[in-house]
């Protein structure tokens, strides 16, 4: 099984997003998942390192559109594509279940569209664990709910996405949600 991990580019080594980003790959890694990401810096590496240091298999999508930008030295399966929305797809096809982390207009749009998709019936609805509280005024907003409740629109819909506070969270509910697959 394959978690993709949306999250930032932009964290460091020494950043308390790299650490978290990090220990979710341990913890990912711990479960028996193995890790997509979109395989370049910040929280992408972090998550990479973090599961290959616990032993895990690591995926990262890469694009020709980043022209300057390569893979991270912690990924261990390269997939390389054209551009920008098939990276993104990629990415959403791999995984079987999601984790979105802190990040910027980039993870926003991964996480509203497989969110989309898995609403609209386009895919199936996969586990999806929201890491922290950052997210939650622009899907409350969103929603007009807290997020880890029932959907009001969607009769006989369960919810989607389930906002966790720890790493260790994220990997035991995604766990949960998929062990009968495992």
């Amino acid at each position: 099984m394959i978690v993709s991990v949306f999250g930032s580019s932009r964290p460091r080594e020494n950043d308390a997003e790299y650490a978290e980003a990090r220990e979710l790959g341990r913890a990912l890694a711990k479960k028996g998942f193995a890790i997509c990401t979109g395989a370049y810096g910040g929280t992408m590496e972090a998550v990479a390192r973090g599961a290959k240091e616990a032993g895990g298999k690591t995926y990262g999508v890469t694009a020709e559109f980043f022209t300057a930008s390569k893979a991270n030295e912690w990924v261990d399966v390269e997939v390389r594509v054209k551009t920008w929305q098939e990276r993104l797809f990629e990415i959403l096809r791999l995984g079987d279940a999601f984790v979105a982390c802190k990040g910027g207009t980039g993870t926003l749009a991964e996480l509203t569209v497989a969110w989309e998709m898995m609403n609209k019936s386009v895919m199936p609805t996969k586990p999806f664990a929201v890491l922290g509280e950052f997210w939650q005024p622009i899907l409350q907003c969103v929603r007009g709910v807290e997020v880890g409740q029932e959907n009001p629109w969607a009769e006989g819909k369960t919810q989607i996405l389930r906002t966790v506070a720890t790493p260790q969270q994220a990997a035991e509910f995604l766990w949960n949600s998929l062990e009968k697959e495992m």
